[in-house]
């Protein structure tokens, strides 16, 4: 318990700082244009990372939102209900989770219907000899083709909005303050440590998205997505009164406001 501990204080003096909330956004659009011009200008050989069945690619990237949603869940439940003891308050916080969900859904059908109705079947990665009979991705893909459309990167989208979602979230550790001897002490202090490392491994497999796969525009629009994921919420809704709101902090409205207007 006493090594979890350490970690945890290290990730909570890392991720929770709010200088981290507000240069993180442009650190991920940054990285993502430079891992982009490093694959087009001088592309780096093929490693274990490049490889989509990486494990971290197979069992973490695509699930990430279930992830992110299964270690959230606990965490706004326990640490709001510790500040505030208000049920209501707490099943409104967790609300968060479900338009996160919703703008999971929307996106990533966006993305599928763009590809769908830009693309169109060919008979080998190489773009020749295109199939006009197959008119969808499963039904090219079915009859051994290749479906070549415009493919927004969903590894960019949602990796950019878990990543800056779990650190809002995380803010509300400035608040938490337990009695070490109490079992919501290491349900938090777990917690922490689970949060902390998924969201440096979605900013490392963001970075491998940047460098290996898709093209610029690609991943342009998947990280903008991801980005105005982030910001119409916690940067504007969630100011509102008629919303899910913030972590709960102290004097969390006037220091959120002001983030966003620096």
């Amino acid at each position: 318990m006493e090594h979890l501990e350490r970690c945890a204080w290290v990730l909570r003096g890392t991720l929770v700082r709010s200088a981290v909330r507000r240069y993180l956004p442009w650190a991920l659009a940054a990285s993502m244009l430079a891992g982009s011009l490093l694959k087009e200008l001088s592309p780096l050989p093929e490693s274990y990372l490049s490889n989509k069945r990486n494990v971290l690619n197979v069992y973490f990237v695509k699930v990430a939102w279930g992830w992110t949603f299964c270690l959230l869940l606990p965490f706004i439940a326990l640490t709001n209900y510790h500040l505030t003891g208000k049920a209501g308050l707490v099943l409104r916080r967790l609300s968060t989770l479900l338009v996160g969900t919703a703008i999971w859904y929307v996106c990533t059908a966006i993305f599928s219907n763009i590809e769908h109705y830009t693309g169109s079947c060919y008979q080998s990665p190489t773009l020749e000899g295109e199939r006009k009979e197959h008119q969808s991705k499963q039904q090219c893909h079915g009859e051994g083709g290749f479906w070549h459309g415009f493919d927004i990167s969903g590894h960019s989208f949602l990796l950019t909005f878990c990543a800056l979602m779990i650190v809002e979230e995380m803010a509300v550790l400035h608040e938490v303050k337990t009695d070490r001897s109490h079992c919501l002490h290491a349900a938090i202090t777990t917690l922490v440590v689970a949060l902390g490392f998924l969201t440096f491994i979605w900013v490392w497999m963001f970075l491998c998205t940047a460098i290996y796969f898709h093209n610029l525009s690609q991943k342009v629009f998947g990280t903008l997505f991801g980005l105005l994921g982030w910001y119409g919420t916690y940067g504007c809704w969630y100011l509102k009164s008629f919303s899910p709101g913030l972590p709960p902090q102290s004097s969390s409205l006037n220091l959120k406001q002001d983030t966003y207007k620096k």
